[in-house]
């Protein structure tokens, strides 16, 4: 269940709450075995704690332990349990919370300790002196069946603010009970960098004048202000060796520090070597990875493992970069295994397109006149409405149109597609597709007729329907995605419609884009775009 320890604890401690605190991210649940799957890539990641989650509070979290110990053989990792101290006046040999985290067999169990002094004459009910007693009591017990316990100094900042001698005495009760890291929170998220570093530049002195100037500490931030991963870095500069945080950036509100892009601070930008860049390079498929397990998908946006990190749009840049890539991007992409992304778009000059063409396998270095043809034809199609940054495989199609290679596998005869009210007061949509195919064998005409829900639905299934005989490896492509976007609303119901569509098949995931007077028209250019490109990907 557990990488073993066959040397002292490591210098520095990567520890990932994502199956616990990321949890609570609204719209975000984990079954057992989404967790198993989730622990085995964060295991990958090579982080050196995996927080499982809170045994005996938490049904599913107690089953996870349970099956954690025959099913989860961890590398790197090493598993910890969740869970609080024990009860005010409630002796922690009977508390049944406390048991329940010695039942999970986690070696390693975090307990979360209140340290403002209002939490805890507000929410415990209780006197500071009980709660250190509890902290105290707590940690004993468990280090005395031998398990390396963690504190979690819940809502630290703002308690220090408020009391810091009080805040300081949970702490320092805590390390005198055996604790090997007590875990600096903020965790209404509220701090900014410099208060965090003169916080803990206090409590050292503090902490030193106890007996307990070298102790461990580690720091639990979240993104309330925005500085989330900044005020963990802050504290990693002032001293913390241990850093908490959620991968993709997951947990609730407005989430935890995200911990891919502090590992990738750290160690790209501040020389720690916390992992091996073999394992580095694999950050972005394990991001996304578990961002499909968790049905949160990597923001675009996102730092070092975005599809937009590296994605540059302006000519400008893309000039300087057909010259040297790094004038325009902070690291190699390679590093966390992403990559640079040239985005077409109506700002693109030819030196863009040049590298597009470049990423897509065309070499298009000299042909002045037909990158000058590509970049007046995307302005024109741009000022129509058409968005070419997010459907690469359109460009492509556009791009092969050009240089006069565009596959053409059917002709298209006609369609249509009609709805209408039935009589039991549902809406019956069907699709007419009549096509001559003319690609792999002699032309042969296909008409095919189909019902679907709704008109577009109905025009996928026909035109599917009109492929397959020919053409059978089009069961293989599903529709994934699709968007619209009303272009020029003030036309109201006569308004410009743009369509994109995702789909995915045979190893493949693209997107296409389709522009039209009506939601039909736009659909029916994005579907049969994407199935044109998954045949000529395909090698039709």
């Amino acid at each position: 269940m557990n990488a073993p320890r066959t040397a002292p604890l490591a210098a520095f401690h990567i520890y990932d709450t994502t199956l616990r605190d990321g949890s609570q991210q609204e719209g975000l649940t984990l079954s057992v075995a989404d967790k198993l799957a989730v622990a085995r890539l964060l295991d990958e990641l090579g982080v050196t704690y995996l927080e499982g989650g809170w045994p005996g509070a938490v049904p599913r979290d107690t089953e996870f332990f349970a099956r954690a110990a025959t099913e989860l053989e961890l590398r790197t990792a090493r598993l910890a349990a969740f869970g609080a101290t024990r009860k005010a006046g409630v002796a922690v040999a009977e508390d049944t919370q406390v048991a329940a985290l010695v039942d999970s067999q986690a070696p390693t169990i975090t307990l979360v300790a209140k340290s403002d002094i209002r939490h805890v004459r507000g929410a415990l009910r209780t006197t500071g002196e009980e709660n250190l007693a509890m902290v105290r009591d707590t940690v004993e017990h468990l280090t005395g069946l031998g398990r390396e316990v963690f504190v979690d100094a819940e809502h630290f900042f703002d308690g220090f603010e408020h009391d810091g001698d009080y805040t300081t005495s949970v702490v320092a009760a805590a390390f005198d009970a055996g604790a090997e890291v007590v875990v600096l929170c903020d965790t209404n998220g509220g701090m900014l960098p410099h208060r965090v570093t003169e916080i803990i530049e206090d409590l050292r002195g503090r902490l030193a004048a106890v007996g307990h100037g070298n102790a461990r500490l580690g720091v639990h931030t979240h993104n309330d202000s925005g500085c989330a991963v900044a005020n963990a870095l802050t504290a990693v500069r002032a001293g913390i060796t241990h850093v908490q945080g959620c991968v993709n950036g997951y947990g609730e509100r407005t989430g935890n520090a995200d911990l891919l892009t502090l590992v990738a601070d750290l160690q790209l930008k501040m020389g720690m070597e916390l992992v091996d860049p073999d394992v580095l390079s694999e950050m972005t498929r394990i991001a996304q990875a578990i961002g499909e397990i968790v049905n949160m998908p990597v923001g675009p946006r996102a730092p070092y493992v975005g599809a937009s990190a590296f994605a540059h749009k302006a000519g400008l840049h893309a000039s300087a970069i057909r010259v040297d890539p790094d004038l325009y991007q902070h690291i190699d992409p390679r590093d966390v295994g992403n990559d640079m992304r040239m985005i077409i778009s109506d700002m693109a000059g030819r030196a863009s397109i040049e590298l597009k063409g470049r990423e897509l396998g065309f070499d298009l270095a000299g042909n002045q006149d037909l990158l000058s043809r590509l970049a007046a034809t995307i302005k024109q199609r741009e000022a129509a409405g058409y968005s070419y940054e997010a459907a690469d495989a359109s460009f492509e199609l556009l791009l092969l149109d050009q240089l006069g290679e565009v596959p053409q596998y059917v002709d298209v005869e006609s369609w249509r597609a009609t709805s209408q009210l039935g009589r039991d007061g549902t809406l019956e949509s069907e699709a007419t597709v009549k096509l001559v195919a003319t690609g792999a064998g002699e032309p042969e005409r296909k008409v095919a007729i189909a019902e679907g829900n709704g008109p577009v639905n109905a025009l996928d299934l026909a035109l599917r329907a009109a492929l397959r005989d020919r053409f059978p490896m089009i069961d293989e492509f599903e529709l994934q995605d699709f968007k619209v976007r009303i272009l020029d609303a003030q036309h109201g119901t006569d308004a410009t419609t743009r369509v994109l569509v995702r789909t995915s098949g045979r190893g493949l995931e693209f997107q296409t884009v389709g522009v039209g007077p009506n939601v039909i028209e736009a659909s029916w250019e994005a579907v049969f775009d994407a199935y044109t490109y998954g045949l000529y990907k395909s090698g039709i």
